[in-house]
Order: C-alpha cells, then structure tokens, then sequence
C-alpha cells in the first residue's frame, strides 16, 4: 500500500458537485492499493500514520500527532498511486489491485483508524471525484508499506 499524507487544516472532496467528506484540521490521505496487500500492509500504514510528529507544539516544532491535536482524515482512495509511467506516455495500472479487492483494503483501512478513536471522512470509491484542501506548511510525505 502507499500513501501520500497531507498536513492540512482543511479539506473537502465532491462527488457530482455535492460534498460527501469534510474535515478541519488534520491529514488528507490519498490511499493506494496493489493486488499484493494484506491486513499487515493495512495495520503498517494506520499504525505509522497516526503517529506521525508532524503538528507543531507551542514551541513550534514538529513534535505531535493525529492523536495529539485531536485531527481528522479525509480518506481517498488512489489507484493512480500505482501508475507505472516508465514505458510511452500513458500510465499502466496493472500494479494496482482490482476494485473489489482495493475497496475492502480501503474499508478496511478506514475502519482501522476509526478504531483508535480518529474521526475519518471519505470520498466515494470509483467515483470521479474533486479534492480541494490546503495544505499547511506544505508538508507532505509518502509512505509505502513495502518499504519498511
């Protein structure tokens, strides 16, 4: 699994023009699944972001978590994270897992973070979707479960 994680203190996602997630401050997570995941994939990526010392301290310093500011996780799923750009001009999906599959490892995911008491918000699986946020610092950072 990867994940591009963003620090934000907004953000919404729309589908067909309506929105269907919003949170304030906290991460926007762009969620991207390949057919060789398991639940240890799942359980890495939960467990490292949320705790990720990436909110500032009265001293200013990147020193706490998700947990720590009581944030929030707009939740989106990514196929394109496994786009493979190394051959032409069109990305190849083939590294990314089929939607069945991909969906339950993004429930599966949200329902995990849910767990350790963190409000989650998504956007609609498959759906065409508009993601606006802003993102803070900017701070950014990519993480990749194969890559512990």
């Amino acid at each position: 699994m990867k994940a591009v994680i963003q620090r934000t203190k907004d953000a919404s996602v729309r589908v067909e023009g309506e929105i269907v997630g919003e949170i304030t401050e906290g991460f926007v997570v762009l969620l991207g699944v390949t057919h060789e995941d398991t639940q240890e994939d799942v359980n890495y990526l939960v467990n490292k972001i949320i705790h990720l010392r990436v909110f500032e301290d009265e001293n200013e310093k990147m020193n706490l978590s998700l947990q720590d500011v009581h944030g929030s996780i707009l939740s989106i799923s990514q196929f394109t994270l496994y786009g493979d750009t190394r051959k032409g001009r069109r990305p190849n999906f083939m590294q990314a897992a089929k939607p069945d599959e991909a969906n339950n490892r993004y429930e599966s995911f949200n329902a995990l973070i849910r767990e350790h008491g963190i409000h989650v918000e998504t956007g609609k699986f498959g759906a065409m979707m508009d993601v606006t946020f802003t993102n803070t610092g900017p701070v950014t950072l990519i993480i990749d479960s194969k890559e512990k």
